[in-house]
């Protein structure tokens, strides 16, 4: 469902030793006392910082790509858990969903993020307080059975393309392990240097393969201060969604029915872009690794959202329309 989680200091964004390591208490308790504010005082958005985002537009493009959300299974939630303050509908879907972008290019993947026992390879490492949280069902489906599923075959993907590096992203590469990566290079950097990392074999899952970094270099683009054109043909442009982690990125694509953005957890679900309304405290507070940064970037999806559609890659129902 969610991922992540928090460092033993309580700070949030997911890391902790290689392998597992005890999640603070009062980071925890923290985080569960803030629920009850959330649901009847939600985070209210910053009116001021929204009318003052310039909206860049978007990129020429001069090809189209195809987009498929891979199968996967998902679950129900408690609306409240996923965005503070909204009560209808009382639940929502949630799925760990990856997507194949075919560019005449390229084929590749976007947040693999299901390898085969995946409980045991990855959720493992994840401290014991978020287990059942983060937890995704049993009959959740690997990546390389999804991409069997609608016929592809794992040598056809020419690169993975993380959006960031939390284990419900990239714990499908550990099956795939010659895949070559591009990653944002302040994520990158974040994810594998210094004594902690994120948990769920992260650094396992990318290491030992070719990796190719990239850096936000491009121009602004619609309401995002920084981009990357994959291609330099403006199908595939990278945008900058800092907050939930310091490289998280977006993936904006022309696609034959329009704009596509793949937000990653910028938010979890597609209400919390229509009503900008953070992430509940619990677990969002020890997943967040800048929980305001967090919130400005939801500012920025939610003015954006008449001209593009934003896919948050756990809302399922959002990728289940035809691309």
């Amino acid at each position: 469902m969610m991922d992540g989680a928090p460092s033993g200091s309580g700070r949030s964004g997911g890391r902790a030793s290689d392998g597992a390591s005890p999640l603070g208490i009062g980071a925890c308790c923290a985080a569960l006392g803030g629920l009850p504010r959330g649901i009847f005082r939600p985070t209210p958005p910053d009116r001021e910082f929204l009318a003052g985002l310039h909206d860049a537009g978007l990129p020429p493009a001069r090809t189209v790509v195809n987009l498929r959300a891979l199968p996967q299974v998902s679950r129900s939630v408690p609306t409240p858990f996923i965005a503070e303050g909204v009560m209808a509908p009382h639940s929502v879907g949630s799925a760990m969903t990856a997507f194949v972008v075919e560019h005449p290019e390229a084929t590749f993947v976007v947040d693999p993020g299901i390898c085969t026992h995946v409980r045991q390879r990855a959720v493992a490492e994840v401290p014991l307080a978020l287990r059942l949280v983060v937890k995704p069902p049993a009959h959740v489906l690997d990546l390389c059975t999804s991409l069997e599923q609608i016929g592809i075959r794992p040598a056809q993907l020419d690169f993975a393309l993380p959006t960031h590096l939390h284990w419900d992203h990239v714990a499908g590469l550990l099956d795939l392990l010659e895949l070559p990566m591009r990653i944002h290079a302040t994520e990158l950097d974040w994810a594998m240097t210094g004594d902690l990392a994120p948990v769920g074999g992260v650094r396992n899952a990318v290491r030992g393969r070719p990796i190719d970094e990239y850096e936000l270099d491009g121009p602004p683009v619609l309401t995002f201060a920084r981009s990357h054109d994959l291609f330099d043909d403006g199908s595939v442009t990278l945008v900058d969604l800092p907050g939930h982690t310091p490289g998280s990125v977006g993936v904006l694509l022309h696609t034959a029915r329009g704009p596509v953005l793949l937000a990653g957890d910028a938010a979890w679900h597609s209400l919390q872009v229509e009503h900008i309304r953070q992430k509940a405290s619990f677990p969002g507070n020890l997943v967040d690794e800048d929980r305001a940064e967090t919130f400005r970037t939801l500012h920025r999806l939610h003015a954006i959202r008449g001209a593009v559609r934003v896919v948050p890659t756990h809302d399922p129902d959002a990728a289940r329309f035809p691309f």
